[in-house]
């Protein structure tokens, strides 16, 4: 995105929360739908996917097939989801974003290739009070902050999963997360109970 145009969409976006967390620029790399269609499997020992996508999930929808780090961290979004009492869906928005901005990599700096300052499995941005490069690099720590902004959003609930996503990551990108409200939500009826 030209660099020009990024600094007055992000100008504008200005800080989304008062309350401690602030919402920065996030990864320019929106992925190409690799799957069109939905997938699901749902067990009877699973959670109920009517609770992990409220609305049902809408678009084409993209997969990727995760290695056994991307796994661990969704797992650990997971747990840090469940430390901090919160339920499914929040997991579920919260890997769908992870997935969006990182494809659940644990980012360090890229260089050039660097959106700004952003780090991590949510593209967090010390320099936006995210944290420390440290503290943002640790999954649990970058799940729990995302999360923050998120119980902020009135109603996040209820809402489309895009829409909460957007309201805490304030990303140049904001329909970009619905693109993976369905493998987020059959990795959270995986591995909530495991």
């Amino acid at each position: 995105m030209n660099s020009m145009l990024r600094k007055s969409v992000l100008g504008v976006a200005g800080l989304a929360f008062t309350g401690g967390v602030f919402a920065g620029p996030i990864a320019a790399h929106a992925a190409e739908p690799v799957h069109a269609n939905p997938v699901a499997a749902v067990q009877a020992d699973k959670p109920d996917m009517g609770k992990l996508v409220p609305h049902g999930v809408q678009g084409a929808q993209s997969k990727i097939t995760l290695n056994d780090e991307q796994t661990a961290n969704a797992k650990a979004i997971i747990a840090a989801t469940k430390k901090a009492g919160l339920p499914e869906r929040a997991a579920v928005i919260s890997i769908a974003t992870s997935l969006q901005e990182s494809k659940l990599e644990n980012l360090g700096h890229l260089g050039d290739k660097n959106d700004h300052d952003s780090l991590g499995l949510f593209q967090q941005r010390p320099s936006s009070g995210w944290g420390t490069p440290e503290q943002i690099t640790d999954p649990e720590y970058a799940t729990l902050a995302f999360e923050k902004g998120l119980k902020q959003v009135d109603g996040w609930q209820d809402m489309p999963l895009t829409k909460a996503a957007q309201t805490v990551q304030v990303s140049a990108y904001p329909d970009a997360y619905a693109q993976w409200e369905q493998q987020a939500a059959d990795l959270v009826a995986q591995h909530w109970n495991s």
